[in-house]
């Protein structure tokens, strides 16, 4: 085994995989450092991936609970099996690791198995849980580490009945109620995952709105949809504490008029956010820094207090989502190849699996009127698309923001089928600082979920809307 490289990533996740490969694209020598026996970090194996599966299992069978019958389907009594659709989600994600590992062999790269830690900037020991270790070299270093669960005082999570999105993706059966400590993107997806296979589920939220760092219009909408599927959502209530009693979850919280309440519930989900992993890497062997949030401080390219060591993704300031820590896993590998790559943070999309989805780039209304940048808006309901009516899907909306005077498209927001995907096309648009007036201009297939798109930046460009 070789024990000198030209690149060595600490981390499997999407920065990590993504950075080894591209280095290794490049021509470098490159090996990257899992200290988990299976390649693709949080995002394969705990959270994108196989939080998706389950979106994609529940969503199907509240579908056939609720829409069947319409359709013109019948299916006889309807069953669940919860196990099944736990073990189809370890299938999912075996597919994808078994397909890191074909990458990582494709394109040569060493994968080390075992926790990394710094002696210098220039080299690494890797110790296997047996205590065995092994010292590794490299003329540059890639820190992909991430992120994990974070709490709140009061709450200690016990993974039993207080439990992170981690242990909710496979747990032994399905529960009968359950709270949710955080309204963001990981609250309410697993309150979609959950309420739509017939658990009562509850949300406490901190801030005044769900999905709070997303335009505010939308997490009023998704609050609307999410309590048409019985979830229960309570805003700016502060947790005070959360209790195991054995067989059940005590969650004390307070409201705006400061009066204690208390719920009771099967488990108690802490999703209110996600810390950075940095323990253990021996950051003090070098001269790394942290900031407050305990973050690795990086410069415009991604490298730290020593020249030769980058950081990504989770680990990093900045939004922490998959795709972010891919596009700089590419863009550190083109950095030491002595290319000039680009990333334009403001444009990397924000997306909430939950059915609608929820999709979102760019400058939120607030942002827009904190900056006091003149703007218009373009809001178009998928109510009032015809492909949305032909597949019952007819909840959201897409809203366009764009600058009044040259049409720039500042914005997008989405709720509604497939904002996952349409957000892509905000994306491009906004990169190239296309007008609103060459995105209504160009031709639209009818009838698709895109015209929605269409008919928002017609009205954002103070036209009205002419299609249905």
């Amino acid at each position: 085994m070789e024990t000198n490289f030209d690149i060595i990533v600490i981390g499997s996740g999407p920065g990590g995989y993504v950075a080894a490969i591209r280095s290794a694209q490049l021509g470098y020598k490159t090996a990257i450092v899992e200290k988990y026996s299976v390649l693709g970090g949080t995002c394969t194996n705990v959270g994108c991936i196989p939080t998706k599966a389950l979106l994609d299992s529940t969503e199907h069978f509240h579908t056939a609970a609720t829409k069947f019958k319409t359709h013109g389907i019948g299916t006889g009594e309807l069953t669940l099996d919860f196990q099944q659709m736990i073990n189809r989600k370890k299938e999912v994600v075996g597919q994808n690791t078994d397909g890191l590992n074909y990458l990582m062999a494709k394109n040569k790269i060493q994968v080390i198995q075992g926790t990394a830690c710094f002696k210098n900037n220039k080299e690494i020991r890797v110790t296997k849980d047996d205590n065995s270790y092994v010292d590794y070299t490299a003329a540059h270093f890639v820190v992909a580490t991430g992120s994990k669960p974070s709490t709140i005082p009061g709450v200690v999570i016990d993974k039993t009945r207080i439990i992170t999105s981690t242990e909710a993706l496979s747990l032994s059966e399905k529960p009968k109620t359950m709270v949710i400590i955080g309204g963001g993107v990981i609250g309410v997806e697993m309150a979609s995952i959950f309420a739509r296979i017939g658990v009562k589920v509850t949300i406490l939220e901190y801030a005044p709105s769900l999905i709070p760092t997303m335009d505010k219009d939308l997490g009023k909408e998704l609050k609307k949809i999410l309590q048409r599927s019985d979830v229960e959502i309570f805003l700016s209530q502060k947790v005070q504490s959360a209790v195991n009693n054995g067989d059940s979850v005590s969650v004390k919280y307070s409201n705006e008029k400061e009066e204690v309440l208390e719920i009771t519930a099967d488990y108690c989900l802490v999703a209110v956010g996600r810390k950075p992993y940095t323990e253990g890497l021996g950051l003090e062997n070098t001269k790394i820094e942290l900031d407050k949030q305990g973050r690795i401080i990086t410069d415009e390219r991604l490298r730290t207090a020593e020249d030769n060591i980058y950081a990504i993704g989770d680990v990093i300031a900045g939004a922490m989502l998959a795709h972010k820590a891919e596009d700089e896993g590419v863009f550190v590998a083109e950095t030491i190849n002595g290319q000039k790559p680009h990333i334009n943070y403001r444009l990397i999309p924000s997306v909430v699996y939950t059915w609608p989805e929820v999709a979102s780039v760019g400058y939120t209304e607030d942002e827009l009127k904190a900056k006091n940048m003149a703007y218009q808006s373009g809001k178009f309901p998928f109510s009032a698309s015809a492909r949305a009516r032909a597949a019952m899907e007819k909840e959201g909306f897409a809203k366009v923001l764009s600058d009044p005077k040259y049409g720039e498209i500042l914005g997008m927001h989405i709720i509604g089928p497939r904002a996952a995907d349409l957000i892509a096309q905000g994306v491009i648009g906004m990169e190239y600082e296309v007008t609103n007036e060459d995105m209504y201009r160009i031709s639209y297939a009818h009838p698709t979920y895109s015209e929605a798109l269409k008919e928002a930046y017609l009205i954002s460009s103070g036209q009205g809307s002419i299609n249905i």
